[in-house]
């Protein structure tokens, strides 16, 4: 076993589901100051790490990891086995975490070719104004100021992945008239008035913007419905919940106004008039804008070797939020994407020591 791989399994030792970081965060931090470094600072559940002060006319590297976990889908005790590393968060993202942290322990000892700060915060996986990101940026704005690159460890199966897309929630209420269900003509079937706008989303079609030669997939699923009543009742009441996966050519009022025509023009204008169709956004993130030309980024893919390849971010990370910070943003890590929320999730323990070796060679040389 690696001390990576320790690192890693003492991480997904530490349970860290949303909202309950608390006890990681300690022994990050305690870890932090044990291993000297310049700062450590923190905010609530989240830290802002600098393995050594600030230097003068290098380029500054952001790197980003949560610490939560979705809630566990059965019994993954944390271990090593047939080349994975197992446990709730192994691929979503504390594999990831351990390597950001070795990657600071490295520069502590020996300054990169960049200066590095990393960031590991609380509540990423729950809702987008409840992330622990910003409560660490107000408390240490200097984490994230001048920054040439912000590195997100999200899993990526080690390929460097650009932009993300953006999303909405929103409810879409039908109003309707109860009735017994024996003598339905007596009402109006608030479940019957969203089928218009069921066959729509049914029929329609990916949208697929290119930016920077990478094709980013929008998209518009219904993911939940909320109904009460009887079974003999039609009922008064239905909504529908809508998730608009938005490509990076929208900006959110965009993206808003855009959803709330889809729904309008599905259902009718004469519906929507008469007040029995409502759109009702619950939660909204901004999408990520695909960075360009960039020094770092260019390093990247260089010591990758033609193993890295870029890939559109076809899903939302908190790269979004740093583009709307001005940060350009990219995410990287060495998690497999199709494992992130999984039961029995796992981590390659050949992923990890690879990814090890590129930001070796990328900021060292080596």
């Amino acid at each position: 076993m690696t001390p990576l791989e320790a690192l890693a399994l003492e991480l997904l030792s530490i349970p860290s589901v949303t909202g309950a970081e608390g006890a990681l965060a300690d022994h990050l931090e305690r870890r932090a100051r044990a291993a000297g470094f310049a700062r450590v600072a923190r905010a609530g559940d989240s830290l802002a790490l600098w393995p050594h002060p600030p230097r003068g006319g290098h380029p500054r590297l952001l790197l980003l990891g949560h610490l939560d976990t979705v809630p566990p889908a059965g019994a993954n005790p944390p271990r090593l086995e047939a080349g994975r590393l197992f446990g709730l968060g192994a691929s979503d993202m504390k594999c990831a975490d351990a390597l950001l942290l070795t990657v600071l322990e490295a520069a502590r000892a020996r300054p990169a070719a960049a200066d590095l700060v990393g960031v590991l915060y609380a509540r990423e996986e729950g809702p987008f104004d409840a992330s622990g990101l910003p409560e660490v940026a107000a408390a240490a704005p200097e984490a994230f100021a001048g920054v040439d690159l912000a590195l997100a460890l999200e899993p990526t199966d080690n390929h460097l992945e650009l932009g993300c897309l953006g999303t909405l929630h929103a409810w879409v209420r039908f109003q309707g008239q109860a009735a017994h269900s024996a003598r339905p003509w007596q009402g109006r079937n608030a479940i019957h008035a969203a089928a218009p706008l069921l066959e729509r989303l049914a029929a329609l079609a990916p949208r697929d913007v290119v930016q920077e030669g990478l094709t980013f997939r929008e998209v518009c699923s219904a993911t939940l419905v909320r109904c009460e009543g009887a079974r003999n009742v039609v009922p008064r009441e239905f909504a529908l919940n809508l998730n608009l996966r938005f490509a990076p050519d929208r900006s959110l009022p965009e993206a808003e106004a855009h959803l709330e025509a889809f729904v309008r023009e599905a259902v009718g204008e004469a519906a929507w008039a008469r007040g029995e169709v409502r759109v009702e956004v619950t939660d909204r993130c901004p999408a990520g804008a695909v960075v360009g030309r960039n020094a770092l980024l260019e390093g990247l893919l260089a010591a990758g070797a033609g193993r890295v390849e870029r890939r559109a971010k076809q899903a939302w990370t908190d790269v979004g939020r740093l583009s709307a910070w001005g940060i350009p943003a990219a995410n990287f890590g060495p998690g497999a994407p199709a494992q992130a929320h999984q039961a029995g999730e796992w981590c390659s323990r050949a992923a990890l020591a690879d990814a090890d070796a590129l930001f070796r060679a990328w900021l060292w040389g080596r």
